[in-house]
């Protein structure tokens, strides 16, 4: 299974790119298969390029990410309240990276101006991702205490340092030179790496001390001078400069030096490395520049202001020192302008400046502990459907189905709606049944159109061929011709006599239908699967961390043990082929053998049953709710429970129990519940709530077309 680790900043400027990346790098030379995702593109007011982060990730290393989401569609979904849409694209992309990849480094956003929303949008990803936390710091001015602090407030929008998801810490940029707002200095001083250990230390001490041992500081990366050195041609193209002599401009500047001083005292700025702030009229100091340079000192550049140039003798005679490869440049503004501008230049990397990337990278690497990379790797996870994940895996495997579904509601505005979604994300063929005229009205009402390629069938000129064989099923029950046309004239008895004839794959109805009057017909006409006693239901109650199965909520009234049993293991295997590990919580109003009674009694004697059917299930019971789904109670009550406390299934005794509580955690928790899904049928066929929404129609119809796909290898496999 592969493990996400969502990288996420304090605030900005942290260094989160070079951070992620070198994670990549630290991760890959040890020979671990890892990936990179950046979901969603941020990029800053001066990017005019591709996405900074993916085109840098391609740049120094072997992987090719998956393009972001551009930041204006991140936005224009959240600003239409459909958050889910967008956490399913991101999840889309996490999949492309994840690829033979054992671990994928996703890179967060970072909290602007522009984007205060970026903390609660990391989360959700993080949340949707099931990903482990890794939060990045740069210390500026902070003492180890306010470091600490400021990462453990940080932590609170992913649960807090001791959720089981935080990893650590990484600190980024230690003694860097920074101004009072803690924006990284391009330093005048020329002073060299100025990195104390004792402070590393320091810094160390205070988190072991606050944090909990499963939240580590994971790396202390100290500021280099040169992995901020710009090119001279990255300075020339942000101070739009021109050029007198290009020379080298892909020498490094490490530093800036004014030439303002007399030359005797100007001539100790002349370094390796400087980019030296000359007045274009100083013909003496670019003399000297030019002399330095001649003597083997590779000066970085020569700015020259005011928008003056030497005099053409005095450049004539500074030729050879030009031939060394001496960039000069020219401004129009003045030297104390450019003194002023400068120290504020963009440090990040150039997209095309692999070189500085890549020691960059390895830098990191080099500073980061991977002691804490064994239980990620070597602990076999279940996978933990998030709702956005699992209705991503829904549509996935929906659209690979490629079913045709009947929707007999095609006049209800909820389910046109949901036809045209499914169409325009590929999720299903959908036939509406309805006054096509009637539908394209309503549609347009609510600012829709419905594609011309959308099948719509008018259920009121019934074909002979669906009465000779509605006539031919039900004949034994007295059923003649006339009374078949009859019947029929009801949408839902027409699709479900479609799906029956194998016109379409399967059926979705009740948003405006009772439950009996979807289920009726189904039962009648489609019947039962083979070796199936019971038709029961589940919902998948999408709650904020994980997706749970819900059973039985919508059919059986009153089961027996014999056929709570049934339901149970009908649940666990409807789980298991939708990507949950079941865990079957058999539930009462006791746990174990702390009450009595004949209804704790039925769930005792339908756990029994159920477990000598199926011995290859985890299957327990009878538990209370909070058992069930609470480790902390499960520890008291049911300290040895394989399911308590971890429950994935939960098995309701009889539908006042089951629909009452689906409906209160539905409503009162604000998650999606998508069904109820009908196991049992030979043939798909869904029913809906009368509540539904546009979101729940649109994946009951992807699941729905699952269930045709897993139909048709079960009749496959039987032939």
């Amino acid at each position: 299974m592969t493990t996400a680790i969502f990288v996420v900043p304090t605030e900005q400027r942290v260094g989160l790119t070079t951070v992620a990346l070198g994670l990549v790098h630290a991760l890959d030379r040890q020979g671990i298969p890892v990936g990179f995702c950046k979901p969603i593109s941020q990029p800053h007011a001066t990017d005019t390029g591709p996405e900074r982060s993916t085109r840098l990730a391609r740049t120094v290393t072997s992987l090719v990410p998956p393009e972001p989401i551009p930041i204006a569609e991140a936005e224009n979904l959240l600003g239409h309240d459909q958050e889910n849409v967008l956490l399913e694209e991101v999840i889309t992309r996490y999949e492309q990276a994840a690829q033979n990849a054992n671990v994928v480094i996703v890179e967060g956003l970072v909290d602007t101006e522009e984007q205060p929303y970026s903390t609660h949008l990391n989360a959700k990803m993080a949340l949707s991702l099931g990903a482990h936390i890794i939060i990045v710091a740069a210390p500026g001015h902070d003492t180890p205490r306010q470091v600490a602090d400021t990462v453990e407030v940080v932590a609170q929008a992913y649960g807090g340092i001791r959720h089981e998801r935080m990893l650590g810490c990484i600190l980024n940029l230690l003694d860097a030179p920074v101004d009072p707002t803690g924006h990284i200095r391009f330093d005048f001083s020329r002073a060299a790496d100025n990195h104390d250990p004792s402070r590393e230390a320091e810094f160390r001490a205070e988190c072991a001390r606050r944090w909990p041992e499963t939240f580590k500081m994971l790396g202390c990366i100290p500021w280099q001078r040169d992995l901020i050195a710009p090119r001279v041609q990255d300075i020339m193209h942000m101070i739009s400069a021109q050029v007198l002599n290009e020379g080298h401009l892909n020498r490094r500047v490490t530093h800036v030096a004014l030439g303002a001083p007399t030359l005797v005292n100007a001539c100790q700025e002349l370094r390796a490395g400087a980019m030296v702030i000359v007045p274009g009229d100083r013909d003496d100091l670019f003399l000297a520049i030019c002399m330095a340079a001649m003597s083997g000192t590779q000066v970085a550049a020569v700015l020259l202001t005011g928008g003056l140039k030497p005099d053409p003798r005095v450049w004539k005679l500074c030729g050879p020192a030009l031939d060394t490869g001496l960039p000069v440049l020219t401004v129009s503004y003045t030297a104390l302008q450019a003194v002023l501008y400068l120290p504020y230049l963009n440090l990040e990397v150039p997209l095309d400046d692999r070189t500085r990337m890549s020691q960059a990278v390895e830098a990191v690497a080099s500073h980061i502990t991977l002691d804490w990379k064994e239980p990620l790797l070597t602990t076999i996870e279940e996978r933990r459907l998030s709702p956005p994940a699992f209705r991503h895996m829904l549509a996935e495997r929906a659209r690979r189905a490629n079913k045709r579904i009947v929707l007999p509601e095609g006049n209800e505005p909820r389910t046109i709606e949901a036809a045209i979604i499914c169409h325009q994300r590929g999720i299903a063929r959908c036939v509406l049944l309805g006054d096509g005229g009637r539908m394209h009205r309503l549609s347009a009402r609510r600012g829709m159109s419905i594609p011309p390629d959308i099948e719509i069938i008018d259920p009121t000129h019934i074909e002979q061929r669906y009465i000779d064989a509605m006539v031919e099923l039900r004949a034994h029950k007295g059923l003649n011709a006339g009374l078949a046309e009859e019947q029929l004239h009801d949408p839902v008895v027409l699709g479900t006599m479609m799906l029956q004839l194998g016109e379409v794959d399967g059926l979705v109805s009740g948003a405006v239908h009772t439950t009996a009057n979807t289920i009726r017909p189904a039962l009648q006409l489609i019947r039962t699967a083979p070796d199936v006693k019971l038709v029961s239901s589940i919902f998948f109650m999408c709650l904020p961390e994980q997706v749970l199965v819900y059973g039985d909520c919508a059919i059986n009234i009153n089961p027996n043990a014999e056929e709570l049993a049934d339901i149970a293991i009908q649940s666990a295997d409807s789980a298991q082929a939708f990507g949950i590990t079941p865990r079957v919580a058999m539930l009462s109003y006791s746990t174990g053998a702390s009450g009595s009674g004949s209804d704790v009694e039925k769930v005792k004697e339908a756990t029994r049953i159920a477990r000598e059917r199926r011995p290859d299930l985890l299957i327990d019971g009878p538990l209370q709710y909070d058992a069930a789904t609470i480790k902390a109670v499960a520890e008291s009550k049911a300290p040895d429970s394989q399911v308590a406390g971890r429950a994935t299934v939960f098995i309701f005794p009889d539908l006042n129990t089951g629909n009452t509580t689906y409906k209160a955690v539905q409503r009162s928790a604000d998650v999606i519940s998508i069904g109820p899904m009908l196991q049992g049928m030979r043939k798909p066929v869904n029913d809906l709530s009368r509540g539904a929404l546009v979101e729940d129609i649109v994946f009951t119809i992807a699941l729905t077309a699952i269930q045709a796909e897993q139909a048709a290898v079960r009749e496959r496999g039987a032939r």
